[in-house]
């Protein structure tokens, strides 16, 4: 086969000569730069190969700077800072240093860049740039850049002998603007000895030439340098604001996404544009053909499924200590993060505290979530309390300052948990502010005690004389009192509990809907020290006793009114009155006296009786059997 000789290292004359020295020559070539063989064939291949080589697709352009503003009109959020600069280009008021501090991501850098695009427009200086000039083509977001802006990252360009460079290249006239503008990103970087250096120039610079120095740490800026400057502070965007930008951005993209993905992408962007258009970025590009889901964000982000969240919260109302370590073990099973979900809860514990404090929080953009979850949300909040859910979220946040760094994270969440479950565990102010508030609504449902009349005042009377008694004449004796209801070891009555029962099955029936729709048919009937009695037809009152079931109605008790009674379930002697009206007469007997053709015993009315008010059934016919 024929070859062809090459040489990896250096391309030489392959130079034959007869004389000794020159194979000796050749010889030590060869060994110092060794020739490599190839095939015709192989030879062929590799050229094909490079002229096939595969295509290489563009990399897509990320959403923060594919959508990032050119005017000042377009910057979202930051009217404090764009109004003022608007009004200082269309008067003419230019100063010749400016400092944009804040936040990352909230458009420092880019307000930079318009700013200077603003000045160098060949009608500015201008708050509306044309965007048909070179200036404003070279200076736009996709634009190649200007040689008269320039932009210095002082992370890697803040000391000293760059700013004497900076210092000696800033006095030479712009190329072809208008104005020489430096943007000094991450002003705060710059040492004290290149700010020193810069001192002169800031401070008389020549007429050309602007300053904009950006920085996250304001504070770490020479005072004679921010003293010097225009100081415009940038903020974070409101979460009713950054909604609205995800949306437009959205609609932009031709992306079909869930209104419950919107506040998880603010939550967590925590105010930063750029931050949030990078989370939206990164769902978008997972998302499948159907739009981006609420289920695929969530195991995307990693966050806590709102679902879990609400147990724990329910399972914290009604005192249930087996639901909420059980929703804890669901958690990491699940694979979640203890920290993260103990974050979680924490963000939701502070939603709950607005709510109550604030009952148009969601309309003022206060509180941000799904629609379904804010109702929820909002009885939440209502049922637990301000003292309640101040003291979980403070037990809460020290637990999370013990979680850093340990490494048994799923063992601090069951303690905390276990403290949140004990008010009485602590004697801090929330504690005791926990206990005072569930006192007062036991004091609220109370029977009230018969008032004593007010003390009259003394007044001086003459003296009168007063006729003799009878020797046989005995006083009259006291009017007979009707012994009072026999009431709990806490003072609560039957007629107390019934005004607040509604509120203790509305609890039972977050933890079992078995439980709630029996005791629909149950009612109060007396409360003798610590023992509650209830009464119900003969087939439900035997299902009620059920170890279960009582258990659920004390947890319900121990949550709403504070105390641990003993509960039992007895047959009635008669037809009961309907056990959904509490309102009724507290003092009159709950038992109804009219005749009624249902049996209480009779299991069958029983069962239907259950599976119409559970299962909302209907009776379509009878059909007699035998």
């Amino acid at each position: 086969m024929t070859h062809i000789a090459t040489n990896s290292a250096h391309a030489r004359r392959d130079i034959r000569s007869s004389s000794p020295r020159s194979r000796a020559t050749n010889t030590l070539a060869s060994r110092l730069f060794p020739v490599r063989r190839i095939s015709v064939v192989a030879a062929c291949h590799r050229v094909v190969a490079r002229t096939t080589a595969p295509r290489r697709w563009p990399v897509a352009l990320a959403l923060y700077r594919k959508y990032r503003p050119a005017t000042f009109a377009e910057v979202v959020g930051q009217e404090h800072v764009t109004e003022p600069l608007i009004q200082a280009l269309a008067s003419g008021r230019i100063n010749h240093a400016y400092l944009f501090s804040g936040p990352r991501g909230c458009g420092k850098t880019s307000s930079a860049r318009i700013l200077a695009r603003s000045l160098n427009c060949v009608v500015g200086p201008t708050p509306t740039p044309c965007g048909s000039c070179n200036s404003c083509v070279a200076l736009a977001p996709d634009g190649p850049g200007s040689l008269d802006v320039i932009e210095i990252d002082a992370a890697s360009h803040g000391g000293v002998d760059d700013a004497r460079d900076l210092r000696e290249r800033a006095f030479f006239a712009p190329v072809s603007s208008r104005y020489k503008v430096y943007i000094v990103d991450e002003a705060h970087m710059v040492s004290t000895q290149g700010f020193n250096a810069l001192l002169k120039l800031v401070e008389e610079p020549p007429e050309f030439l602007v300053f904009v120095f950006a920085t996250t740490e304001p504070e770490k800026v020479l005072p004679t340098i921010r003293s010097r400057t225009h100081h415009y502070p940038f903020r974070l965007l409101p979460p009713g604001v950054m909604r609205g930008l995800l949306e437009q951005i959205c609609a932009s993209e031709g992306v079909a996404v869930e209104p419950a993905v919107y506040p998880l992408v603010v939550r967590a962007g925590a105010g930063s544009a750029r931050d949030a258009l990078s989370v939206l970025d990164q769902l978008l590009a997972g998302a499948g053909e159907g739009g981006l889901t609420y289920r695929h964000a969530v195991g995307l982000l990693g966050v806590t499924d709102a679902a879990l969240l609400n147990e724990l919260v329910d399972a914290l109302d009604a005192a249930d200590r087996a639901a909420v370590f059980e929703t804890v073990d669901r958690v990491v099973e699940a694979g979640h993060d203890p920290r993260r979900f103990a974050a979680d809860l924490l963000e939701r514990l502070r939603d709950l505290v607005v709510l109550d404090a604030v009952p148009d929080a969601v309309a003022k953009g206060i509180v941000d979530g799904p629609a379904d979850e804010l109702g929820r949300m909002a009885d939440q909040a209502g049922r637990l309390g301000a003292a309640t859910l101040s003291r979980y979220a403070d037990v809460l946040h020290a637990g999370l300052t013990d979680m850093r760094g340990t490494t048994a994270p799923r063992l601090l969440l069951e303690l905390i948990c276990a403290r949140m479950l004990l008010p009485a565990a602590s004697n801090d102010l929330s504690s005791l502010l926990q206990r005072v508030e569930r006192l007062e609504r036991r004091q609220s449902i109370q029977p009230p005690e018969n008032a004593k009349p007010a003390a009259q005042p003394a007044t001086d009377r003459p003296p009168t004389n007063t006729p003799p008694q009878p020797v046989g004449a005995a006083p009259p004796s006291p009017p007979v009192e009707n012994p009072p209801a026999p009431t709990g070891g806490d003072g609560l009555d039957a007629a107390g509990v019934r005004r607040v029962w509604p509120e203790v099955t509305e609890t039972i029936k977050r933890s079992s809907r078995v439980t709630h729709a029996l005791l629909l048919n149950a009612v109060v009937s007396t409360v003798d020290g610590d023992q509650l009695t209830l009464t119900s037809p003969e087939a439900i009152a035997k299902m009620l006793s059920d170890d279960a079931n009582l258990a659920q109605i004390r947890a319900a008790l121990r949550a709403v009114l504070g105390v641990d009674w003993t509960v039992r379930s007895v047959p009635a002697d008669r037809p009961l009155r309907a056990a959904t009206d509490p309102a009724g007469d507290d003092d009159g007997d709950v038992l109804d006296s009219s005749p009624s053709a249902d049996a209480p015993g009779d299991p069958e009315r029983a069962a239907l009786s259950l599976l119409q008010s559970a299962l909302g059934a209907k009776t379509i016919g009878t059909e007699e059997t035998g």
